[in-house]
């Protein structure tokens, strides 16, 4: 009788093995980039180059069978879209990775309440207004950093302003972010670590930063002031917007407008309007993330 038991026991286990086997092998695991969204179709492009950059090193080597982009605002596809697209085509599980510098209510608030994993009732107010769409998948989504979580960002910010510098002690470095009220000690923190680097790097040792969104109002008085305050003690600026991709807006007309205001600014101010992409070390954080969370998801 014992032996009896013991065997049906047995057998229970190896089918339960079987069956989480079976579930495990049965999942179908998506990555979904998530960026702002702009009016710009430069800045939209930049992140659809993104995708294309990555997935000859995802899809095939890894077990994500399928990469898509999603813009949070003012552009379809939006993430509603492309979520709905996973949950249409089988897809189980979802590795959302938001293409965002640092915290902010968009990354904290914003997409966790638009996929339904989070009730944010500002959120849910500002999207009725602006139109934009919640999903909540039958895909189970888990959503990876942000892209301060390395020390991405400090190296971007020391390779740009290595390329500018031509004579670091006689040189200042002045970081134009978007930045957020919410969240506007983070952002410092981040601009003075960045800073930082460049410092211990290339010997640069003045910076200030400035703001060309929420905070400054979309105006360019902001990295007017955020020069000048370099240039009291310092021959020449070198200005690196903090920008996630190009777009017109923000590197010409805000940043560039304020550049511009400044005496002497053609001799005295380096600048490039250039932005965080395209970034190889960004690529490599992507693939990693993401891998490192498929791993996860097939442990479960």
């Amino acid at each position: 009788m014992k032996k009896i038991i013991f065997a049906t026991m047995m057998l229970i286990f190896f089918q339960i093995q079987q069956t989480d086997a079976v579930e495990k092998k049965d999942k179908k695991i998506g990555l979904l980039l998530v960026n702002h969204g702009s009016h710009s179709k430069t800045w939209r492009e930049a992140l659809l180059s993104l995708e294309k950059s990555v997935s000859p090193r995802i899809i095939g080597k890894t077990p994500i069978v399928k990469i898509k982009t999603a813009f949070m605002e003012y552009n379809e596809p939006s993430i509603a879209t492309q979520l709905k697209a996973f949950d249409d085509e089988g897809f189980t599980d979802i590795v959302l990775v938001p293409i965002f510098i640092t915290v902010s209510p968009h990354s904290f608030d914003d997409i966790p309440t638009i996929i339904g994993q989070k009730v944010d009732y500002h959120s849910k107010e500002m999207m009725r207004l602006e139109k934009i769409k919640r999903y909540k998948p039958r895909a189970k989504v888990v959503i990876t950093d942000l892209l301060d979580a390395k020390d991405m960002i400090e190296k971007n910010i020391l390779r740009r302003a290595k390329s500018l510098s031509q004579d670091p002690a006689n040189e200042g470095l002045v970081l134009i972010a978007y930045g957020d009220k919410t969240y506007e000690k983070e952002w410092i923190n981040l601009m003075n670590e960045s800073a930082g680097i460049v410092n211990k790097e290339l010997g640069i040792d003045a910076h200030s930063y400035g703001w060309c969104g929420h905070i400054a109002g979309y105006n360019s008085k902001n990295t007017t002031e955020a020069v000048e305050k370099v240039l009291k003690t310092k021959k020449k600026a070198i200005v690196i917007p903090v920008l996630v991709a190009f777009d017109e807006m923000f590197q010409v007309k805000i940043i560039g407008g304020g550049i511009k205001m400044v005496k002497d600014s053609q001799t005295r101010v380096l600048y490039r309007p250039d932005a965080i992409l395209p970034d190889q070390n960004v690529e490599d954080w992507i693939v990693h993330t993401a891998i490192e969370k498929v791993k996860i998801i097939q442990r479960e």
